[in-house]
Parts: C-alpha cells; structure tokens; sequence
C-alpha cells in the first residue's frame, strides 16, 4: 500500500509517470522501507495504463460494494422478532435511545471530578 500512495504523491507532486527512485526517495523521505519486489510489482499492472482512468474504474467497482450495517439490523431485528421484525426495529431503537441517555447521565457525574482529588 506505501508503494501505491508514494506513486500517487509522486503523480500529485507533476511526475506523470514516475520511476522507482522517485518511489524510493518518497518512501526514505518518511523513513519506510522501499521494497523493490513490490515496486516492480507495481509498474508492470500499471505499465502503459493511465492513472485517472485506473482510479476511475477503481471508483466503479467500489460503488458496487456493500457497505453499512443494514444486515446486521435486519438479521437481530429477525431473531428477536421470529421473522416478522415489524415490532422488534421499534424495541431495538428504543434501547438503544435509552443506553444513550444512561451514558449521558453517567458522563454528567464525572464532570466535576478531576483525577488529583
């Protein structure tokens, strides 16, 4: 992933298409270790391909990953609820409100006490 983020810092810095000593001068420059295994790794998926459009079509894929909890809701609501879940999403919401109001309510008496009393 270094050599990943030192290329793109190397592209950002004007370098369009930067070599393995620019790499390596980045990486030395913040004290990490350059591998030139993955260095080389690195330029040959990438040779003769242009960087916007491989972040562009980067950007595609991730748009089709999934990302949130709505499963994990959706499977607790379906366990204590046996499969409906139509009254369970309500109870779920309505503990969790209350677990938020003991957190409060717990921090409020912290607030006056310092650590050398």
């Amino acid at each position: 992933m270094k050599v990943i983020a030192a290329y793109l810092l190397a592209v950002l810095g004007g370098k369009n298409t930067p070599s393995a000593n620019d790499l390596k001068d980045i990486l030395a420059s913040v004290g990490a270790e350059a591998d030139d295994d993955r260095i080389q790794l690195l330029f040959s998926e990438i040779e003769g391909k242009d960087i916007t459009e491989l972040i562009a079509s980067g950007r595609e894929k991730l748009a089709s990953v999934p990302a949130g909890g709505g499963a994990a809701v959706a499977v607790a609501a379906t366990a204590v609820g046996g499969g409906g879940g139509g009254a369970a999403a309500p109870a779920a919401a309505e503990a969790k409100k209350e677990a938020k109001v003991e957190e409060k309510e717990e921090s409020d008496e912290d607030m006056g006490l310092s650590l050398f009393d």
